[in-house]
Formats: structure tokens, sequence, C-alpha cells
């Protein structure tokens, strides 16, 4: 979808539609993928495009003098009078990625107008309405907890049908549908095959021991069965499969590349693993580890842990690490096609949120080899829920959901709680994961947890049996080289760090050169913010808010000039006087 919407902001800037592109994501991985994906030389030559854009945050000037910025719905909902006045400065085109994620605002839908997670569409909608053109993007058009989506266009409910239909002809729209169906007949897709694995688990539950020989057939059970089976010895099991196909996988590409049994390189395979909550996602880490033979190739990414984002940057970019285990932040949107196998060890049974997961291994890696030899394969478990959900993608229109019945409960065989207390995520919420990674991500390893309204206590737990199953086509809608070559060239966000490290380098230098020689001997003791304070002043502004053309000029400067030859400028500098009282006083 990034690709096709930068091909659509390149050819409207010029035809002379718009000036500039503000791309909405959200989530902060997905905002640096996008500037990556337009800095990408192998997509700029395939679409012809000179299009650059930067990943902001909420500074003063968001463009830096490029064609556009990349934000997240969170930064626009803290600024959002700073983002409309920018959008009405200048002709933009608004890109919304994964649209799903902003309920609608109508006043008379029921299920919308006194929805408490309306934030994101509250400070989103004013943008959309300001801009010159609009490009909204999803993978799914329906929503789990049945509310519209933000300005998609709905037909009347016809009869006494509770379906919400969306209206593919609708005046002023131009609807692109690409299913699942012409994605894989054009080889876009890689056909994803369910390993779905039953199996036994024993709890304890309203004052007395449960059991169920199967979760196929566990019913009303279903859910206190699947908790436990999570965080017992089943969760282990289903691991140990995927692992061991995985690492196979492995094994036959490093023979088709003339690789040694240790050797990493691009288009091998790597393993997602998705767990419950935070404590489970670092058990499972250490048993992966250790199953791993000492070699370093597992990484976990959820919020307790440092520089997550960092951490799912390296497993899309590089060869190792091989697996990476989280709750919720690297589910929705992340591209890296070297995902081959998915352990899917969580709650959720969200239409929209398991969809997104899935498609996390079906994507083609360009380095992966020949198309007919390229895996796609989910562990999940067997429950009543989970295959729901593979025959609802398997049969269901994608333009069409059901109304609920309440707008604030599902019904008996509904969604099947979240990431940690499934009694938090069980409204189903097509945002589960963000909802129970804001709630529970961070749970204590406790034994007694809730399950709904019934505290239990997982006993013991095995899997049993194992079937696997290719995911059959669904209906069509309604109308260069290693990890470098994908990582493409140098973003714009990236080359401004750069620059700024460079020029922190450079004014070090020169206060160890200067101190060291004695020059400017009044002055010692002031130091690298004094020798700041007199850059700062030279040109102007902060390379804090610098360009990157600026930044370049700063450079420049710096290798031609002595700052202590410019230091007489702070002398009747306020600001520089607090700043320095400040600093003494820490």
């Amino acid at each position: 979808m990034r690709t096709g919407g930068g091909a659509a902001a390149a050819r409207l800037i010029a035809s002379g539609r718009v000036d500039r592109v503000c791309w909405i994501v959200p989530r902060e991985s997905l905002r640096l993928q996008a500037e990556e994906a337009f800095a990408d030389p192998a997509w700029r030559g395939a679409i012809g495009h000179a299009i650059a854009v930067r990943a902001a945050d909420n500074g003063a000037d968001l463009c830096r003098g490029l064609n556009g910025y990349v934000t997240t719905y969170q930064a626009i909902a803290a600024a959002p009078d700073r983002h409309l006045a920018e959008v009405r400065r200048h002709r933009y085109l608004i890109v919304v990625d994964e649209l799903h994620h902003l309920p609608a605002l109508s006043d008379l839908d029921p299920f919308t107008a006194e929805a408490a997670d309306t934030a994101w569409s509250r400070a989103v909608a004013p943008l959309l309405e300001s801009a010159a053109c609009r490009l909204l993007m999803s993978g799914t058009l329906q929503r789990a907890d049945g509310r519209a989506i933000l300005r998609l266009p709905y037909r009347r409910p016809r009869g006494f049908r509770r379906v919400r239909e969306i209206d593919f002809a609708a005046p002023g729209w131009a609807v692109v549908g690409y299913s699942r169906r012409q994605a894989l007949a054009e080889r876009a897709l890689i056909p994803v095959t369910f390993g779905a694995v039953d199996g036994e688990a024993e709890w304890i539950g309203g004052a007395r021991t449960r059991h169920v020989a199967s979760l196929a057939a566990a019913r009303r059970l279903a859910r206190d069965a699947l908790f436990t089976a999570l965080r017992t010895e089943y969760a282990d099991a289903m691991l140990r499969l995927a692992f061991t196909d995985c690492r196979r996988h492995r094994a036959e590409r490093r023979r088709d590349l003339g690789l040694g049994p240790a050797e990493s390189a691009p288009g091998l395979g790597k393993l997602l693993v998705v767990a419950p909550d935070q404590a489970a996602a670092w058990r499972y880490a250490a048993r992966l580890q250790a199953w791993a033979g000492g070699r370093d190739i597992v990484r976990v990414a959820v919020s307790g842990a440092p520089d997550p984002h960092g951490t799912i940057a390296e497993f899309r970019l590089r060869p190792d690490p091989a697996v990476l285990v989280t709750v919720g932040m690297a589910y929705e949107g992340m591209d890296c096609p070297e995902v081959t196998h998915v352990a899917c060890l969580t709650h959720i049974r969200a239409r929209g949120w398991l969809e997104q997961m899935v498609a996390r291994a079906t994507r083609v890696d360009p380095l992966g080899g020949a198309y007919e030899r390229q895996r796609a394969v989910v562990y999940h478990p067997d429950d009543p829920m989970f295959r729901a959900f593979r025959a609802a993608i398997e049969t269901e229109q994608g333009g069409r959901a059901d109304l609920p019945a309440e707008p604030a409960e599902v019904g008996e065989g509904g969604i099947a709680g979240g990431e940690g207390d499934p009694a938090v995520v069980a409204t189903g919420m097509e945002d589960a994961a963000d909802a129970a990674a804001a709630a529970c991500d961070a749970l204590p390893d406790a034994v007694t947890e809730r399950v709904g309204r019934t505290p239990i206590v997982p006993l013991r737990s095995s899997a049993t049996a194992v079937r696997f199953e290719t995911l059959a086509p669904g209906p069509d809608l309604g109308v260069a080289d290693g990890a470098a070559g994908r990582a493409g060239g140098a973003t714009p966000s990236t080359l401004e760090r750069q620059r700024r490290d460079r020029i922190g380098q450079m004014v070090a230098g020169q206060v160890v050169e200067d101190e060291d020689a004695g020059i400017g001997a009044a002055r010692r003791g002031l130091g690298y913010h004094a020798y700041n304070a007199a850059l700062r002043r030279v040109l102007g502004k902060s390379r804090a808010v610098m360009t990157l053309e600026e930044l370049e000029a700063a450079v420049g400067w710096l290798e031609r000039n002595r700052l202590s030859e410019h230091l007489h400028r702070i002398a009747g500098d306020p600001q520089y006087r607090w700043s320095r009282r400040q600093r003494r006083r820490a």
C-alpha cells in the first residue's frame, strides 16, 4: 500500500494538483518504514519519482524544505492545531494508512456517538476536510466492534438486515480494491498454510478443577482453556513446532545458497512470535534462545524492553536476529518480507487484527528464492474462534460488517480476550492490541489470572495434534542486494541526525583543541555549552530545527571558521546566561 501511495503522491505533485504530502500512520515503527519507502532507490527508480519526505515529530518546521512529512495519529492528536495550520498553508495530499483505526464521528450512528476512542478521528478529520486531495488506505474495511470507519461511504441498511455495507459506487469516490484472490493470481502474495494445533488443558476455576480434552471442541470453555494453554506446556510445544519448522526452512535455504550451517544471509526466512503478554514474551524468548544452541538470534520487542522500535528495525533490515517475540508492537504493517513463520500465541480473535498478523508472513521476499518454494506458515491454537476467523476471511466480502447486537458487548462465541487480561479486550475492539498493550502489556508473572468474570489458576496443558490447511483465495472485492538493498539509501531524518552528530563532534573538537592550545584563556571552562551558544548566534537558529541543507551549510562553516573567534556574540545573551546558571546549579 505504501508503494501505491508513494506513486499517487509523486503523480499528483508532478501534475500540480498538490504541493506536499502528509502521510499518517498508526505506529512509530510504521512512520520510519514509510520514510524508508520514499528513500528506497529501487522503488524510486521503479515508480520514477523524486519525492523526499521526512519522519517528523511535532517540531516547528514539519517538512524542513522537503516534499512532505510522515507522522502518527498520536502526534496529530497531541498537536492538532500545528498540523492543521500546516495543511492549510499548502495544497496537501493527506494519506491515511490503516484507516480502520479511525471510527466514524457521525452523531446519527449509535455505535460511534458516545465512543471514548475517537480522539484520533477528531484530530485527523479537520486535516481531511482541508486537504486538496485524500488517499485512504486499509487492509480491512471493517471493524470488529461494528463501528463505521471515518469518511467511508456506506449504504443505508436494507430491510431488517443488521449489516453495514460500503457503497463502492458512491459519487466522488474512486475505490481501488485488491483482493487476496487477485494478489495470489499475480503472485504478489504467498499462499498461507495454517498449522492448527489442538490440545488439552486443565485449570482451577469456580472453586473446582476443569478440564477440556480438545481446544477445538471446548465450546463455552474455550476462552479459559486457551488462557491456560498459552501459559503452560502447550505454548512450549507450539513454539517448538514453529521454531523447528523455521529452522528446517532456513537450513534448506542455506543449502540452496551454498552457505555453512552457522552463516547468515538475507532471504533465509524468519520467525515472528506473538505472545499474550510481556511476561510470557520474555519466557518464550528464553526458551527460543536455549533451543538456538547459543546463537544470539532472538530479540524481544515489547513496550518494556529497551529501544523496541530499534529492535524491530534490526529484525526487518538485517539477516540476524532470525526470531522476534512481541506482544502487539510488530503485528501491523511491519514490512519484513523475510518472515516465513508466525506463532500466534495470543487470545485476540478480532478479524482485522488476525488478518494483519497473518499478512506478516505472506509478503513475497525478493531474496527468498523461487516463488514456488517460498513459505508462509502460521501456527495457531485450534480453537473455535480462530476457526471462525478462518471461515470469515474465506467466505465474506471485505466491504461488509455485521453490526453488534449491543454496542458495549460481544455475544458468546465472539472475540476471545486480548493480551493480558482477556476481560479488557473482550469488547471486540478492532484496535485490541493497542488497548491491551496500554492496559495489560506489562502484567506481572502471576499464577492467578481472571478470564471473563471467573478467576482461574492454570494447571497444565499439552499439544495433542496438528493439522495443516492452505487458506482458500477468498472472494474479490466489490469493485537490490541484501538487507541494505531493501533498506535503500539514508532517509532524510537519518541524514539530519548524522549531520547534527557531525556538528556536535566538530564543536567538541574545537573546544578541546582551543583549550590545549591555550586559546581564549579567559573563556576556559565555558566549554561545549558556550561554543554551542556561539554557533547558534552565528547561524541564527538551533541545529535541532535546521533543514538538511542548513545543517550541511553549518558543517561547511565549521570547516572554515573557529568558534573561539565568535565567543563575544554570547557576552550579552540573556538566554545563555540563564542556561549557564542552570548548568552550574545542576
